[in-house]
């Protein structure tokens, strides 16, 4: 089933950014932001209704319908309707370089520069924590993530129907998420009013304070970062639960090759159950353990779900020299699963709970 890796319509996170600043600063920040976390280029973000998050009504139920006769009266019926609100977590760091040591070695901005990525990057790892793991229940201050949402495989729980059990008991387990990113599906979203992405304001040169509340110079850079994660509909995300990562690398037990817990299997049962895959841009998340282990897979051309994708031209060609394999090409080197990329994030545990 072949998926593009983009929905128009659908403005992932450097969009929105580049509307916001045509200077390009927060543009610039948030393609760096690109480099370490493939779910920015693909999770699509918008502008919530509400200063805190985002609040949105839903359809709960179906209004019954009658199969009628002549002279035979209908009763008026009408749809359920809820509401679903979700808050936006506010991230933010500062860092403080001695005046005296940022200009050592004659080249303060080279410093100051190699300081920043590495704010970037601590607040990238936070970012994807909170939308795989967030947990409003135990910490207020950040966003409901896609686990608390998916993490229980009882009946009563409308969102069990979109939890795959894949069989794993002991303590090395993770998941594998299919996510059709969409503004009524799964979207990420930012307060309303303010700016997307990540942004750096630099504070310049200021009073820092050492431990003993004595001054020094230093330079000085606040980092903000507002975002939140808004399920509209919970039919357009499945969690494969429970993987054995020790089974996975060893390909044994639940990963037997005719296990029916086998990985590939379930992620074809996970696209089954997404009732329309053209809603939105179609991901798998996985941890590195388990894209290694697939990639390993699609090296083997009997498996042919799996696949490497082609380079593709800004007019979605396949450029010369490159082969397309049995997948939809995306760019060079990404990993498919019949037609949808398979992202790798870091954040995923393989330490995970059992889901029971």
């Amino acid at each position: 089933m072949a998926n593009l890796p983009l929905v128009p319509g659908h403005s992932t996170l450097v969009d929105v950014a580049k509307s916001f600043d045509p200077q390009g600063n927060v543009a610039v920040v948030a393609e760096l932001l690109n480099q370490s976390n493939e779910i920015i280029q693909y999770m699509p973000f918008n502008e919530g209704n509400l200063p805190t998050g985002h609040k949105a009504v839903v359809r709960a139920g179906l209004p019954a319908v009658t199969l009628r006769r002549f002279y035979q009266g209908v009763t008026p019926t009408k749809s359920g309707r809820a509401t679903i609100e979700d808050v936006c977590a506010m991230q933010e760091g500062r860092d403080e370089i001695d005046k005296d040591l940022a200009e050592l070695n004659g080249n303060v901005n080279a410093f100051r520069l190699s300081e920043s990525m590495a704010f970037v990057e601590s607040m990238n790892q936070a970012f994807a924590q909170q939308i795989i793991y967030g947990d409003t229940s135990t910490n207020k201050d950040g966003v409901l993530g896609l686990t608390p949402r998916y993490n229980s495989l009882s009946a009563s729980v409308n969102s069990s129907a979109n939890i795959i059990d894949a069989g794993g008991t002991s303590t090395d387990n993770t998941s594998v998420w299919l996510v059709v990113w969409g503004k009524e599906t799964v979207t990420g979203i930012y307060p309303k009013g303010s700016k997307a992405g990540l942004e750096q304001e630099d504070l310049g040169i200021q009073d820092a304070f050492d431990a003993n509340n004595n001054r020094y110079r230093a330079y000085m850079e606040r980092w903000v970062w507002k975002y939140g994660l808004h399920v509209k509909d919970w039919r357009y995300a499945v969690r494969i639960a429970n993987i054995d990562v020790s089974d996975l690398t060893g390909q044994t037990g639940t990963q037997l090759n005719t296990a029916s817990t086998l990985l590939i299997k379930l992620m074809v049962k996970a696209m089954a159950r997404i009732p329309s895959m053209g809603m939105g841009s179609a991901t798998f998340l996985a941890s590195r353990t388990v894209k290694e282990m697939l990639s390993i897979q699609a090296l083997d051309r009997s498996q042919n779900a799996l696949s490497f994708s082609a380079s593709l031209d800004q007019f979605g060609r396949v450029t010369a020299g490159s082969v397309a394999g049995t997948g939809t090409g995306i760019r060079g080197g990404q990993l498919l699963f019949q037609g949808v990329p398979v992202l790798t994030v870091d954040s995923i545990l393989s330490t995970e709970t059992r889901v029971v």
